[in-house]
């Protein structure tokens, strides 16, 4: 049984990884040791690894599902409001049928939130 994919986030400074992460969205530093840094919250976790190399290669879109998305946005918009992507900058139904609304670092690492 598969539980849980974890992916792996490439920034070039560790900062930039964190200021998204624990900053605008509120996950939790599990570990931190060199280049690499595990963030958590709830079910959620990630990878956050400093990597100039490989930050200038991909730049990702991480979905995140969630049961409370309302509760989300109003946390993430009061904290950040300057992560809310502009295209997806309030919770709105999608014509897949599900509600989103998403974050774009300066980075520009893309997190959805999305609510079935």
């Amino acid at each position: 049984m598969m539980t849980r994919l974890v992916p792996k986030v490439f920034f070039e400074r560790m900062s930039e990884g964190l200021d998204l992460f624990v900053n605008g969205l509120g996950f939790a530093v599990l570990h931190q040791e060199g280049s690499l840094a595990v963030v958590g919250r709830d079910g959620a976790k990630a990878y956050i690894v400093e990597s100039p190399e490989y930050a200038a290669k991909d730049r990702p879109e991480i979905a995140i599902e969630t049961d409370t998305i309302a509760e989300l946005y109003k946390e993430i918009s009061a904290r950040r409001p300057d992560l809310l992507h502009p295209n997806s900058k309030v919770v709105a139904k999608k014509p897949w049928g599900a509600q989103e609304f998403a974050v774009l670092d300066k980075t520009h690492v893309c997190v959805v939130f999305r609510q079935w």
